[in-house]
């Protein structure tokens, strides 16, 4: 694990979006259930992924679907760069994406119009559910923060505008006890810039909810070494579960950073979200494909082998896409 440096990440990006493109919105697919003719086989069109910050995981497992889908359907599918999670649902149902990554969580405030999206709940549907994100809280070893509630008046990243990463930011600082408004100096940054001001100095300490590994965070603990260290966020998981149940309880393997242990954190699944008028045929092809070459996504970055098939319609609340029932065999 401790060999995937943010080197190797964004050279095996690079070969996957070159081939299969990356920018905004292009011209949609044709929208009605089987315009590929046969139930599962995808029609003729353009589709658009919104990933994440360029240093995350989203990002490069975006790219690998994207190319993923372009080399195996009639689709061709392009990769974007955004700050995830919210963001990418508000753009998706706005039609300026045909998909996003989403962490459950936000995904699930999102169908309640609940957090984010009060009042205004929102029409997407999943097409699968895939890997968990590992919520990494990493702090400067010199900032005098042992816990979350350490983190009261300090310098803390959490995370892009509008990215799940910032919801669950904010909601760790509430479970502690803190207001994410007055209590920290929150800094809304971009992964990168994050690891920027780590290694400078201008950051106490970061939040990120990514996969394993994240390319970013293991270029700092490389980097910087015994000057960072992870903390354990898990005594605020009781308090976020009563916000949402899709939190639990995780371990980021010493193997992963290269750190003496394991430290224990809170997971959430990712899905993969649609809007509700999404192609039926495109929805069966695409959630297909995923599971039919999976060993191609895991090829592009190890957090895919977390892709589980046995788990894909575990996407509650947020509903599965019919034409991804049909495709799961459900």
């Amino acid at each position: 694990m401790r060999s995937w440096t943010l080197k190797a990440a964004v050279g095996v990006l690079s070969v996957g979006l070159l081939a299969a493109g990356c920018g905004g919105k292009q011209t949609p697919a044709a929208n009605n259930g089987n315009a590929g003719g046969p139930a599962c086989e995808a029609a003729d069109g353009r589709i658009t992924i919104a990933t994440g910050n360029s240093g995350g995981v989203y990002y490069v497992v975006g790219g690998g679907l994207a190319k993923l889908i372009s080399e195996n359907t009639k689709l061709k599918a392009t990769a974007a760069e955004t700050g995830a999670s919210v963001q990418n649902i508000q753009q998706l149902v706005a039609g300026d994406y045909d998909m996003a990554f989403s962490l459950a969580d936000t995904a699930a405030d999102a169908v309640a119009g609940k957090g984010s999206f009060e009042g205004k709940p929102q029409q997407v549907q999943a097409l699968t559910r895939l890997y968990p994100n590992y919520t990494q809280v990493l702090v400067r070893a010199d900032a005098g923060i042992n816990s979350v509630a350490d983190m009261r008046g300090k310098r803390i990243s959490t995370g892009s505008p509008k990215s799940g990463t910032e919801v669950i930011a904010n909601r760790l600082l509430t479970a502690a006890g803190l207001n994410p408004e007055t209590d920290v100096q929150a800094q809304r940054l971009d992964l990168a810039k994050t690891a920027d001001g780590m290694k400078d100095g201008s950051i106490d300490g970061l939040v990120w909810s990514g996969g394993l590994p994240t390319a970013q965070i293991t270029d700092l603990t490389t980097s910087l070494k015994d000057k960072v260290k992870f903390i354990d966020i898990t005594p605020q998981l009781d308090a976020l579960k009563k916000v949402n149940e899709v939190y639990d309880r995780g371990t980021i393997p010493a193997t992963t950073y290269g750190q003496p242990e394991g430290v224990a954190t809170v997971v959430v699944p990712n899905v993969l979200l649609v809007r509700s008028d999404f192609p039926e045929a495109n929805a069966c092809a695409v959630t297909k494909l995923i599971y039919a070459k999976k060993s191609e996504l895991e090829a592009v970055h190890p957090a895919a082998k977390d892709i589980r098939e046995e788990k894909a319609g575990m996407t509650d609340p947020v509903p599965l896409h019919p034409g991804s029932l049909d495709a799961l065999g459900g």
